[in-house]
């Protein structure tokens, strides 16, 4: 189980999963927010947030739902469907509590190619 959050707190999670993988996108998005992604499913995913403290961005074929703090703009996760058409979630492991980043397996994904 990790749990993370945005800078300022508004947006909490805890994930039940334990991730060993995960993902270093190179999209125009996700090179800017330097995120590291490790995927789940919705139901293994507890957030503790306001609706309203939680802004949404989408582009091209709006298949991820990037989704950020309103507050202080960090992005702790997205939504969207995966490759196998399920829903799935995407957290951001450099906004974790205590996660060793070294215990995962990080994928180049060419995102730009897309």
């Amino acid at each position: 189980m990790i749990k993370g959050s945005c800078h300022c707190g508004a947006i909490k999670y805890t994930l039940d999963d334990s991730p060993t993988q995960a993902i270093r996108c190179n999209c125009t998005i996700c090179r800017r927010k330097a995120c590291i992604l490790a995927f789940s499913s919705p139901d293994r995913l507890a957030l503790d947030a306001d609706a309203s403290v939680i802004a949404e961005y989408t582009f091209g074929e709006e298949n991820i739902r990037h989704q950020f703090c309103a507050k202080c703009g960090c992005s702790p996760l997205g939504r969207g469907i995966g490759p196998d058409g399920n829903e799935m979630v995407g957290i951001n492991l450099n906004c974790t509590e205590g996660f060793d980043l070294s215990t995962v397996s990080i994928e180049d994904f060419d995102g730009a190619s897309l």
